[in-house]
């Protein structure tokens, strides 16, 4: 295991808080959440049935022990749950259709955490990115001030750490959108202990070159820099004028940054997923995530092709951010 996710681990299992993983029959989640349960530092709840739960972690000789698994249709506390899943929905479903919906495995695991009975959610090594948002956005909701969720991934090598986002959700955000994701991922970045120092990327520094695209991130910078004064954000940069000294000397002399930026905002999906896989399979860095920020708490999404140990790892971060949150709160 990586410095960084030693230095997790540590920290969350001072508080050994509980994380739901929906996908109960999934032989990686079955593995991670016994591993989790033995290493004693994060509280496993697997969903399904739980004779079938348990006959497939025997079929792969994984000893699940005390590990506590919750079935939806059997559910003790189930019509508490309709009922305020219900009143979450505010008209939208009604007691039968919330009954329905409830028996999928992310919606139950998402209202779990809703009404505090765990602390975070990790799926996807079995469904789609909607599948674990939409519960999340629906009935968890962005954090006040915040319009939608972003998806980052930390950048980590040897000692080296960085955030780059969004990576993972918003396709073309506007400038009042980039804005919130850079405040978000700010926040993100401190969760694994830096002092975040933000640059609003795109092909331009500071007016070299003008378009719409340009204008969008000198105007996200602005809205941001208003928005959190405490933070050290700045932009526009092209990549080389916020990450080396000598070259930010020479095109932006006056900024903060001074080429020392760690957190790193792209103004598009597009250019987001290709720096973040460019420096995954070029640079060698492991590409941690896509890790869900914005929202009241803590849901992550798994990518369909993971093991074990990303599980086990987005686990640790799942639960980290649900610290951090309970201390900010």
């Amino acid at each position: 295991m990586s410095n960084l996710f030693s230095e997790i681990k540590a920290q969350v299992e001072r508080h050994n808080p509980t994380i739901v993983l929906p996908e109960g029959t999934d032989e990686r989640v079955l593995e991670a959440a016994a591993n989790l349960a033995k290493d004693k530092v994060v509280q496993p709840i697997l969903i399904g049935n739980e004779a079938e739960v348990r006959a497939k972690a025997a079929e792969h000789k994984i000893e699940l022990g005390n590990v506590t698994i919750l079935d939806p249709h059997t559910y003790a506390g189930m019509d508490e749950m309709v009922s305020a899943f219900v009143e979450r929905r505010k008209g939208k479903e009604t007691e039968e259709s919330a009954r329905k919906l409830l028996l999928d495995v992310n919606y139950f695991g998402t209202m779990l955490v809703y009404l505090e009975k765990a602390d975070g959610l990790v799926s996807g090594a079995a469904h789609s990115t909607g599948d674990t948002v939409r519960p999340a956005l629906q009935i968890i909701k962005t954090q006040p001030g915040i319009k939608r969720t972003s998806g980052v991934f930390v950048m980590v090598k040897e000692n080296q750490k960085f955030v780059f986002g969004d990576c993972a959700i918003n396709i073309a955000p506007n400038s009042e959108e980039l804005a919130e994701i850079a405040i978000a991922t700010a926040e993100t970045a401190k969760v694994f202990g830096l002092d975040p120092k933000v640059a609003m990327l795109s092909f331009s520094t500071k007016g070299s070159a003008s378009s719409i695209e340009t204008k969008k991130v000198s105007e996200a910078t602005k809205l941001a820099q208003k928005t959190r004064p405490d933070l050290v954000i700045d932009g526009e940069f092209q990549f080389d004028a916020a990450f080396v000294p000598a070259v930010a000397q020479k095109k932006a002399p006056d900024s903060p940054l001074q080429g020392q930026a760690n957190v790193f905002i792209f103004p598009s999906l597009e250019s987001g997923n290709l720096g973040y896989k460019i420096a995954q399979r070029l640079g060698g860095y492991d590409a941690i995530g896509p890790i869900l920020q914005g929202l009241n708490k803590p849901v992550n999404d798994l990518s369909r092709g993971c093991n074990a140990a990303d599980v086990y790892k987005l686990s640790l971060i799942t639960a980290m951010q649900a610290i951090n949150q309970r201390v900010m709160s």
